[in-house]
């Protein structure tokens, strides 16, 4: 007798929400009704596919083999739409999400080979990197720009592309700093604007502090380059950033860059998940800007 797909649903459905009368609500159906469809559905696959425990739903291991089976079929069907409804468009749609601490100005280089044009639309959304990779897997982003790598296994189906690796600068006000200054001392005599503690290049500052033997004063934690751009314009203290993030401030002279570097890199990625019918204009924006 071949699967009913209706049972995978519903079973997809439940074993997301991980309760019963809740999933039931949202999909106007009774909860009897729904644990009979369920039931139908074990008596198919001959295995239980939940134990309750209390109140709660817990996956057998039939059941955790079910919904891994059960994710890639429904997104399949959601990639299929997608494909369709966007090549029956005359214009071509780009989802792209970028990790909210990653440089405006890299993202607009990334993307300067399809801008302007009039048969594409980009949809550009920022997030966390969890926000951003959940995104990647249900299909809603076609691509994801990250400075790191995101963790990968035999199961995952993330491909990561390395774009750029660029080094790390610490910049600030003409008035504040002397671009001749040793590292040691613009660690000892200012306050810094870093990255908070969760990012790579923070990790490696601190590292690179603790060998010198300094405890800088802190002055911001910032998680958006562009705030840690507007601390350094108003002299709040010196920023740890990439050259890119201020390139506009350090040609026009209102940011200077010392001459001693931190010898700290940042990386730049994009990361794609692996589709039967990928997204065309990928193609293009990895080939005008892989490293």
């Amino acid at each position: 007798m071949p699967l009913n797909y209706h049972h995978l649903r519903y079973f997809w459905a439940v074993a997301h929400d991980g309760n019963l009368t809740r999933t039931a609500q949202r999909l106007n159906l009774s909860q009897s009704a729904l644990s009979v469809q369920i039931k139908d559905l074990e008596e198919r696959l001959g295995h239980p596919l939940f134990e309750r425990r209390g109140r709660k739903l817990h996956l057998t291991e039939a059941g955790r083999i079910a919904l891994d089976h059960a994710d890639a079929i429904f997104a399949t069907g959601q990639e299929l739409v997608a494909t369709l409804q966007d090549a029956a468009n005359t214009r071509q749609a780009l989802r792209v999400g970028a990790q909210a601490t990653l440089s405006r100005n890299f993202q607009i280089g990334f993307l300067r080979p399809i801008l302007g044009r009039t048969d594409v639309e980009v949809i550009l959304r920022s997030g966390s990197p969890s926000e951003l990779l959940e995104g990647l897997e249900t299909l809603n982003f076609d691509l994801v720009l990250m400075n790191h790598e995101p963790a990968s296994d035999s199961l995952t189906k993330f491909e990561t592309h390395h774009l750029a690796e660029q080094p790390v600068s610490i910049v600030g006000t003409p008035a504040r700093l002397d671009p001749k200054r040793a590292i040691k001392d613009l660690l000892a005599e200012h306050p810094f604007i870093l990255p908070t503690t969760n990012n790579s290049v923070r990790t490696a500052f601190d590292a690179m502090a603790s060998r010198l033997a300094v405890r800088p004063q802190i002055a911001a934690e910032v998680d958006d380059m562009a705030m840690m751009r507007l601390l350094a314009r108003e002299d709040i203290g010196l920023a740890l950033v990439a050259p890119i993030v201020v390139q506009d401030e350090l040609s026009s002279g209102r940011l200077v860059e010392a001459q001693e570097h931190p010898r700290i890199k940042e990386n730049f990625h994009a990361v794609t998940f692996r589709r039967r019918f990928p997204n065309p204009l990928i193609q293009l924006l990895l080939a005008n800007n892989l490293s």
